[in-house]
């Protein structure tokens, strides 16, 4: 199994800012955070099974989307070395317009 270093864009630190902000709107600081932890360690899993998820070719190469406990969408790329974590997308929001 080949292993490859999970890094986030900027996009997506924002991603989990925004969603940490929202749950502990709703739900208080403790539920946020331990949220957001659960979706980091989902991500950097990704360090040796990077090559699951639903290819998205047709919306732009490279692009797999997985998702999360039903309520995140995670996009995703990989090459040899890496793998880059694009965006995280909470609750149904419109992904595939922001590839397009």
């Amino acid at each position: 199994m080949k292993h490859r270093r999970v890094v986030f864009t900027p996009e997506a630190r924002n991603d989990l800012f925004e969603i940490y902000d929202w749950i502990e709107e709703k739900a208080g600081p403790q539920i946020a955070i331990s949220y957001i932890e659960r979706i980091e360690t989902y991500c950097l899993g990704f360090e040796l099974a990077s090559e699951r998820g639903h290819r998205c070719d047709d919306i732009s190469p490279g692009l797999r989307i997985v998702g999360f406990e039903r309520r995140v969408t995670i996009a995703f790329a990989m090459d040899d070395e890496r793998v880059t974590i694009l965006r995280l997308f909470y609750g149904g929001q419109n992904w595939e317009d922001k590839f397009k």
